[in-house]
């Protein structure tokens, strides 16, 4: 299990007693980043930071800072891209902090137990009323009904997290204070969550206006109500390798017509195709795109996700679409929850 991110920190004036007592508790991720009153970042301590200090003359009453690594790896939130963070993944660097421009630490990666360390924000769309599932949602706002023991959007905000997504916002409405005194501030996944709440309906994107932190240059909207394992750092690499100012993520369906099909030109028949498959994409309910599109959003009005691809291609704009080949569930209807809470053993998270 992940421990949270705290327990890395140590204060600089504890005991090198204290110190080798916490880093037994890592066990396998026995990292300590030494920190002022105000969490600032001083430097780092392993096991072998501590022998070395004693082979070269310190001892057990020693200062902590006179054994610490001054310059170890970090990250400042905000201020890096994915090649660095594959970079320091491909040289084995499994645990290093994430610091803000204080340089105090907000964070700690950790890839014994995530995948990645994403560059991005996070709003996801959590105000329907969820009509098509009542009477379930009479008292319970739709994206905390549980599948499998967990409740909907609880599955994604963790699975954001196996990503290092941990800047979330999430859009309120229908019972939002549920779901607000369910995550609260998202500390204790080590995350940092805030809300929105549309005062009226905005659409499937219009809450995208109500946000003025970001915290990155990218950002990434979802529906809460969405079951899937969708890769977000194959998503991301996607976005960026085709210089993409809008990426939707699209579900392959495939229609298989049971009879041969005429191919004609200007009337003529130029070849048939006997029982052909044919395959359409739909819309998966999850965007990655640049901040300053943004601006393109209008402010308390009713807009969608098609609305703003429209207006993006109006504008010259380039909008992608991301096969995703994972799996993908959209939980609208008694059916959809029912199988859900079927297939959920059998999907690979």
């Amino acid at each position: 299990m992940p421990v949270h991110y705290s327990q890395h920190l140590i204060n600089k004036d504890v005991s090198i007693k204290d110190v080798l007592m916490q880093l037994n508790t890592l066990a396998s991720d026995a990292i300590l980043f030494v920190v002022d009153e105000g969490n600032k970042l001083l430097g780092s301590l392993t096991d072998g930071d501590i022998r070395r200090g004693l082979i070269r003359g310190l001892d057990m009453q020693s200062h902590v800072l006179d054994f610490v690594q001054e310059q170890p790896k970090y990250i400042q939130q905000g201020r890096y891209d994915l090649q660095e963070i594959v970079e320091l993944r491909k040289k084995f660097f499994n645990v290093f902090p994430v610091v803000n421009d204080e340089h105090k630490i907000i964070n700690v990666v950790n890839f014994r137990h995530q995948i990645s360390y994403l560059p991005v924000d996070a709003l996801i769309m959590a105000g329907g009323r969820g009509e098509r599932l009542k009477p379930l949602t009479d008292t319970t706002p739709k994206p905390l009904l549980p599948i499998g023991g967990k409740p909907i959007i609880e599955r994604n905000v963790d699975r954001f997290k196996d990503y290092g997504i941990d800047d979330i916002w999430i859009s309120l409405r229908y019972l939002g204070e549920q779901i607000e005194n369910y995550f609260q501030d998202g500390s204790e996944k080590s995350l940092r969550i805030q809300y929105v709440y549309e005062k009226d309906p905005l659409g499937t994107i219009g809450a995208l206006k109500l946000v003025s932190n970001w915290m990155h240059d990218t950002v990434l909207v979802m529906n809460s109500d969405l079951l899937t394992n969708i890769n977000f750092e194959d998503f991301y690499l996607f976005f960026k390798e085709n210089e993409a100012d809008f990426a939707v993520a699209c579900v392959p369906y495939k229609v298989n017509i049971p009879y041969a099909v005429m191919e004609t030109q200007q009337n003529v028949v130029t070849g048939f195709k006997e029982k052909p498959t044919y395959t359409h994409y739909s819309n998966a309910g999850i965007y990655l795109m640049k901040k300053e599109i943004i601006d393109l959003i209008p402010t308390n009005e009713v807009f969608n996700a098609t609305d703003l691809m429209e207006t993006l291609l109006a504008h010259q704009k380039r909008v992608i679409s991301y096969p995703l080949v994972g799996y993908w569930l959209d939980i609208g209807k008694h059916e959809d929850y029912k199988k859900a809470n079927e297939e959920i053993k059998q999907i690979k998270f």
